[in-house]
């Protein structure tokens, strides 16, 4: 972890994209201001948190059998969907982006889901404080894929963050990739490879066409279909 030298104790962590997009309307300002805070897991921050003790995810979902996190879960249709189909599960959902933020809470409003909690920030300040094998799946789906290549340290799939997935991922639990980029396919796995926590994912390319059983289309696969673009699904396992 970063030497801390910021004033409120956080390291330096350089964040690439964007944090708010269009004005909300009232109604989704309403919702951050109002539902937020009670869907925030508490002790991520800095401030709470310096010590970046682990939180308690059994108080954070006192009846769930087990944890899935969301990393980047843009407007949040996914997150939803998986909330529906699996009331016994707590899904944490990280997002930076305060748009998709509110259209997530109005769509939790809309459904009337209860086991999802909310980061409204960095993932790597929520994988700092998450217990170690705590997590049973994490999906990160069509992150950012920094197509140029001086860009490609930006990408999330890295050393860094994966040596915070297999802390935080107990042995057995998946990584569910999907994007639409062919390089991003490649990419993932020559760093997941070279980390060596990871069983590689089973099947060939043209198996990895078929999005995982139970999936919900989500706005960005619709956007990558209309665009020519295939997307991929890949699970990787913890050893």
């Amino acid at each position: 972890m970063t030497a801390p030298d910021r004033p409120d104790g956080a390291p330096w962590r350089n964040f690439y994209g964007r944090r708010r997009g269009k004005t909300l309307r009232k109604g989704q300002r309403d919702l951050l201001e109002t539902r937020l805070a009670a869907l925030a897991p508490g002790g991520v921050g800095w401030d709470e948190n310096p010590e970046r003790d682990p939180i308690d995810l059994r108080a954070l979902f006192p009846e769930a059998r087990e944890v899935w996190l969301e990393i980047g879960f843009g407007g949040g249709e996914h997150m939803i969907a998986l909330a529906g189909a699996n009331p016994d599960v707590g899904i944490i959902g990280c997002e930076a982006f305060v748009n998709g933020v509110a259209m997530l809470l109005s769509g939790i409003e809309r459904a009337g889901v209860n086991n999802l909690a909310i980061h409204p920030g960095d993932a790597r300040d929520l994988m700092d404080v998450l217990p170690a094998g705590s997590v049973a799946r994490v999906f990160l789906l069509y992150p950012d894929p920094w197509p140029k290549k001086r860009h490609h340290k930006r990408r999330f799939i890295g050393p860094e963050n994966l040596d915070q997935l297999a802390r935080i991922m107990a042995p057995g639990a998946e990584l569910r990739l999907a994007t639409d980029i062919a390089d991003y396919v490649r990419h993932a796995l020559e760093e997941i490879a070279r980390d060596g926590r990871f069983a590689r994912p089973a099947g060939t390319p043209a198996d990895w066409r078929d999005p995982w059983p139970g999936w919900p289309s989500t706005r960005y696969e619709s956007k990558a279909l209309r665009e020519g673009r295939r997307p991929q699904y890949l699970v990787f396992r913890r050893n």
